[in-house]
């Protein structure tokens, strides 16, 4: 009952904040985000190990200013967050600036893969594809413990009534029923889920377990890999989301060179703007066998 009533009051507290002019509430995510590299100790030295792993050639000085540059933008992700739960679509319009060709998924004969890491705007792009372009979205989404709070997440993201998103615990199928009635898949490839259906290729020269399913998933079904990056803008100046060209030989019949491929593709894109990538999350925490945790 208590989670329950927490869950509730968070709620309100966004809904709240989602009233605030955006370059206050920038402001205020910034402050929280600064609060939270001091507070959330655990999870800095995540952050902090990563950009070790990823960014040797740079001085620990270096590595914290870049952590806590991280930590602020994480903190505006996680305000900001309640404007895209309960903005109108027009506002969310206004705010959001797209490069690229957005209308892809609509006018492909083949079903289209969007693949989208883990940046600090990746919320953002998932309203991008809902309001800027008429094909229905597809998703797969990591289901909450509490019920309550899952059901805000889901409401928050299905709340255009132009999408499907079903739990990472399911079986496929439904997923991928949902891609053969003509759904584009919003796919997040780049986080650390196991051994399973993995191969350890390398992620800044580090092996990094990492899904193969976007490579064997688009050689199945014949799709379309449209590669979709999300940038959070300084101030109140919005949001940017750059739809890229769809890859050149992707997939092929070879899913670990795909997948080699992918990461350095997300490499580049974390050279672009690192300090607004995901480090708080454990990348390399599914080691190979006999080799002891970076963590």
């Amino acid at each position: 009952m208590a989670t329950s009533w927490g869950a509730r009051l968070l709620l309100g507290v966004m809904w709240l904040l989602h009233k605030l002019p955006l370059p206050l509430l920038a402001a205020l995510g910034n402050g929280a985000g600064r609060l939270l590299y001091w507070v959330a100790a655990s999870r800095r030295q995540v952050a902090l190990r990563n950009l070790a792993l990823c960014f040797p050639d740079m001085t620990e000085a270096q590595r914290r200013r870049l952590a806590r540059e991280h930590f602020r933008w994480l903190g505006r992700s996680i305000l900001e967050r309640s404007l895209l739960w309960f903005a109108p679509a027009e506002q969310l319009k206004q705010m959001i600036q797209v490069e690229g060709d957005v209308h892809l998924a609509e006018r492909s004969e083949r079903p289209v893969m969007w693949l989208v890491p883990h940046f600090m705007g990746l919320d953002v792009a998932g309203v991008a594809v809902l309001l800027f372009q008429r094909r229905f979205a597809c998703s797969m989404y990591q289901q909450q413990s509490n019920p309550v709070m899952d059901a805000i997440i889901r409401k928050g993201r299905l709340r255009f009534g132009n999408a499907e998103i079903f739990p990472r615990s399911d079986k496929a199928l439904p997923l991928i029923r949902a891609i053969r009635k003509g759904h584009a898949f919003f796919n997040l490839p780049d986080m650390d889920f196991g051994a399973r259906d993995a191969a350890f290729v390398p992620f800044f020269g580090v092996p990094a377990a990492t899904l193969m399913a976007p490579s064997r998933m688009a050689k199945a079904l014949d799709m379309v890999v449209q590669p979709v990056v999300a940038e959070i803008l300084p101030g109140g100046q919005g949001y940017r989301v750059r739809f890229g060209e769809p890859f050149e030989n992707f997939p092929t019949d070879d899913a670990v060179a795909d997948t080699t491929a992918m990461n350095r593709w997300i490499e580049s894109e974390i050279h672009r703007n690192p300090a607004q990538y995901l480090w708080v999350h454990k990348r390399f925490k599914t080691r190979p066998a006999g080799e002891a945790s970076l963590y």
